[in-house]
């Protein structure tokens, strides 16, 4: 994204990187430079029919309990380590989408999404954000129910059906960002905000999370963080309050942008 437009990265290099948007993370600092030199869009960009800007990372790790009064809504402690999960990539959805409810009790949690922009391996929190390649809005939409069943819990897939990873509008270079270790985020239902925080207050900052996890796994270029949320999820209300057809979930990061999420409910099948 240039400005308010967009580049055909393949067409304006002359083929010298691939029109996949997964591939350029694979070459991202080349790509960064070379972007330098781009000075006008060539097309028009539309949120509204945008696609997930990582569309099919190798890994997708998710943080549980990073801040410490969504931690205490959820009668929990802080965590002494990092609480890790994973989300599978056939959750994935663009900025703007329409997300069908399944049965049972589905939340939202805003996210600030992590990008992996060079392999990390054991590297630690002084060398975290130079792993990293941008930032996203996202919602880490869960199913409660599915979550808390069973001898132990489902988070992966309770927080994995269909649209339940909503991500954009488009990833932000970390050299944007004046405050990279201090964004505000939110998200809003039907104009009434639900969540409000700033990633300051997170247990483990993003950087820390980059050395946690690279310290056990390999992080690849083009894997995903879901870093955790603010206090205000629907469970954590009294009474807790869940969302329902028709309702438009809005999130928001500063110095990144907004994304959109309306609620349906599953189409009834015949027979």
């Amino acid at each position: 994204l240039i400005a308010q437009g967009a580049v055909d990265v393949e067409t304006a290099s002359g083929g010298a990187f691939s029109s996949d948007p997964q591939r350029a993370y694979e070459r991202f600092d080349d790509l960064r430079r070379w972007a330098d030199s781009i000075d006008q869009p060539t097309e028009p960009f539309d949120v509204a029919t945008a696609g997930p800007p990582v569309p099919a990372p190798r890994q997708v790790f998710g943080i549980g309990l990073n801040y410490v009064d969504h931690a205490a809504e959820s009668n929990f402690e802080p965590p002494k380590a990092p609480v890790v999960f994973t989300k599978y990539v056939s959750s994935f959805a663009g900025p703007v989408c329409d997300v069908t409810l399944p049965a049972g009790s589905v939340d939202w949690e805003v996210e600030v999404v992590a990008v992996i922009g060079t392999a990390a391996r054991a590297v630690s929190a002084a060398k975290g954000w130079d792993h990293v390649a941008g930032l996203m809005v996202g919602q880490d939409i869960s199913e409660r129910a599915l979550q808390r069943s069973g001898p132990a819990p489902q988070f992966g897939l309770a927080k994995s059906h269909p649209g339940f990873s909503p991500m954009g509008p488009a990833l932000v270079s970390i050299d944007e960002f004046e405050h990279r270790d201090d964004l505000e985020l939110g998200c809003s239902i039907d104009g009434v905000q639900m969540q409000l925080g700033r990633t300051s207050q997170m247990i483990f900052s993003i950087p820390a999370l980059v050395a946690y996890l690279s310290g056990i796994v390999t992080l690849y270029p083009g894997d995903i963080i879901y870093t955790g949320t603010p206090a205000g999820v629907g469970m954590g209300r009294t009474p807790p309050r869940f969302l329902t057809a028709g309702e438009r979930l809005h999130s928001w990061v500063e110095g990144i942008g907004a994304i959109d999420q309306c609620f349906v409910t599953a189409p009834v099948v015949e027979g």
